[in-house]
């Protein structure tokens, strides 16, 4: 009788801790991809963030003032090349187009992310990030918080970088760079290609003014060192009011600070009467003088009809007043408005928003300025309108 002799068990299948490291890429990689390209459709947006951090580091760190203040005429740049590498390092990841170099910038690129991120929020200095762009607003700790876990994720892939295959993939990543750089140069050379701003075109301006939906608060009251929440403020006269926080916070207006006026006083409503071409000059000094021209001519063929134009600024009477005077358009009435407001109102400097009854009909950046026919043509109600 043969004796029997036992066979080695074979192990297959993938080992969960690869399964895992595959999963941990999937999700990095698609988070760097959305986050990117919400970016890049609107560098403008990442460029003032940029602008506020430095601004604020400046004032933080004043033995390095002059080193940050000195990065500021660079952040247009930067902005568009940190998008476009969030982008281009996601796609690569995916790809498998030399991941252990691909992960490891991850992880340099998400610690400054995440020191960012940690300095708005322990020091409540930039109280938006700008992490996924006006798409999606976060608090300061929510962003310090997913931040914290693509580094965790991004730590747990550079852990199993030796089981990652490169792939022959660079075609796909040469492509995407090209791509991702022509959207965001298109994006600052004619405004983003998908505006999620309040102030985009087909958005109501006073209907952006006022709350989607009444807005309820509940009070936080304390008795004899308890505290209660109430729906309404408590009659006994007992309690002592602590805080009132908002339930409904979707139901804020999204548009809060809009305010137009002169020395005459408050022109807010009045934009909102008739048709208004608005010439935003966010400030005169960085202006593109040779945008003008046609800004002009546009002016010109309005005279005599429906639409007024005028120029929204935040500079200084001197300056706009010279300004008029430099470029020929003394006939055109100046009001004021606040810097931050004309940035989210136009990404272009200068720009012109068309407003008919408060509804913005039109947008261009100084690069598309129409002439005065197609101005006219949209605000002119068709057949059907009429």
């Amino acid at each position: 009788m043969n004796p029997t002799t036992s066979q080695p068990k074979v192990k297959t299948g993938t080992p969960p801790m690869l399964i895992a490291a595959r999963i941990a890429r999937i999700l990095v990689g698609l988070v760097f991809i959305f986050s990117g390209l919400i970016k890049l459709n609107d560098p403008v947006g990442t460029q003032i963030k940029f602008e506020e951090y430095f601004e604020v580091f400046a004032q933080d760190l004043p033995f390095m003032h002059s080193f940050f203040m000195a990065l500021i005429p660079f952040t247009l740049s930067m902005s568009v090349l940190f998008c476009a590498a969030e982008v281009i390092l996601g796609v690569a990841l995916l790809a498998s187009y030399k991941p252990k170099v691909t992960v490891w910038l991850l992880f340099f690129l998400i610690v400054f992310f995440t020191f960012l991120t940690f300095y708005s929020a322990y020091f409540d200095r930039v109280t938006d990030c700008g992490c996924f762009g006006d798409a999606i607003k976060l608090k300061p700790w929510t962003s310090f918080g997913k931040d914290i876990i693509l580094t965790v994720l991004i730590l747990f892939i550079i852990g199993h970088r030796n089981r990652l295959r490169s792939r022959n993939t660079g075609w796909l990543v040469g492509i995407t760079i090209v791509l991702t750089m022509a959207l965001g140069i298109y994006a600052v050379e004619f405004l983003p290609p998908i505006d999620m701003l309040p102030y985009a075109v087909g958005k109501s301006i006073p209907a952006g003014m006022k709350p989607s939906e009444p807005m309820r608060y509940k009070y936080v009251m304390e008795k004899e060192g308890k505290t209660t929440e109430f729906d309404q403020y408590p009659a006994d006269q007992s309690y002592k009011f602590k805080e009132m926080v908002l339930v409904n916070q979707n139901a804020k207006p999204k548009i809060t600070d809009y305010r137009i006026w002169n020395d005459e006083g408050d022109f807010t409503q009045q934009t909102f009467e008739g048709n208004k071409l608005f010439i935003i000059v966010k400030n005169t000094k960085e202006i593109d003088a040779g945008s003008l021209p046609a800004i002009r001519s546009l002016v010109e063929g309005l005279q005599g009809s429906t639409i007024s134009p005028y120029i929204l600024t935040s500079t200084s009477d001197d300056e706009i007043k010279a300004f008029r005077k430099e470029f020929q358009l003394e006939t055109v009435p100046y009001y004021k408005a606040d810097a931050t407001v004309l940035k989210t109102i136009m990404r272009s400097n200068p720009g012109t928003w068309l407003l008919s009854n408060g509804v913005v009909r039109g947008k261009w950046h100084y690069n598309s300025t129409p002439d005065a026919a197609e101005v006219k043509k949209i605000v002119t109600p068709g057949p059907t309108e009429r």
